[in-house]
């Protein structure tokens, strides 16, 4: 759990990082600095929307009977998994124009006011920070009564994401954003495989979905949880020594059609007759 939690922290984390960076850059370069006491208040009411809602799905939720918590466990795991599909999909198609969106924006917040410059800030890491909440309780439903590693693992990998993002901003170091995203994407689409079977199995044991007792495999012999291999395997990817028949296919079917749809490269758009014509003269 320590694993894909720290890399769900640090890949929501770095997003919304990056996102306040763009923001305060643009600010500061266009003299405007004044404006940036409306950003942090923005930025501020996120985060704590963010560890409020994480609070109360995560501890609130122990109240439920067995049936509820995990029917409501597994609902959530595959909202998770959406968020998550999402938004590998959506930083892979705007890594590259993501800065000038947002300066636009910013631009347009500016001449409307300052309640404007709060929202879009609060809005701009309220997103990163709902989906980071969201996954974070499928992990420590994951992870049953440990809740401790995937809190580590988030405030890792969330502290990691600042520092990173502070020295991008500064300009100490500098790598290449696009291929970070694709080779993270890929690691997240197997931790989201391994959180749409678990929610899967939530909803059996809850009894919303039938075959809890049709197992595709019971590996508890050979390669048990309680062994280092097999909670390795757990914590990267969810692992369950005893998969049932829906978990299996479901897992197979998402690595199967969401890896090569995010691995297949970008149509390059022809540009259009006009500035073909008047590049040439």
């Amino acid at each position: 759990m320590l694993f894909s939690s720290a890399l769900i922290g640090l890949r929501e984390g770095l997003e919304a990082a990056l996102v306040v960076s763009i923001l305060v850059a643009f600010l500061v370069k266009t003299e405007r600095r004044h404006a940036l006491r409306w950003v942090w208040p923005g930025v501020g009411a996120a985060v704590a929307l963010s560890i409020a809602v994480g609070a109360i799905l995560t501890y609130t939720t122990a109240q439920l009977s067995f049936e509820h918590q995990e029917l409501l466990g597994g609902s959530l795991s595959i909202v998770a998994v959406v968020f998550v599909t999402a938004m590998i999909f959506w930083m892979r198609k705007a890594a590259k124009s993501i800065a000038a969106e947002l300066r636009g924006k910013m631009d347009d917040a500016l001449d409307v006011g300052p309640a404007a410059v709060l929202l879009l800030s609060f809005l701009a890491v309220g997103r990163e920070g709902l989906e980071t909440a969201v996954f974070f309780y499928s992990t420590v439903q994951a992870a049953q009564s440990d809740t401790v590693q995937p809190l580590i693992g988030f405030a890792v990998g969330i502290a990691a994401a600042v520092v990173l993002a502070w020295l991008l901003y500064k300009g100490a170091v500098r790598f290449n954003l696009t291929r970070f995203f694709m080779i993270t994407g890929v690691l997240l689409v197997f931790v989201a495989a391994g959180v749409l079977g678990y929610g899967l199995h939530d909803l059996q044991e809850a009894a919303f979905l039938p075959g809890i007792g049709t197992l595709a495999f019971d590996a508890s012999a050979t390669l048990p949880e309680t062994s280092w291999y097999g909670a390795l395997l757990k914590g990267i990817f969810n692992y369950s020594q005893q998969t049932t028949v829906l978990q299996a296919v479901a897992w197979v079917a998402y690595v199967a059609i969401v890896l090569p749809l995010f691995l297949k490269p970008s149509k390059k758009t022809a540009p259009a007759p006009a500035a073909v014509a008047a590049s040439k003269e």
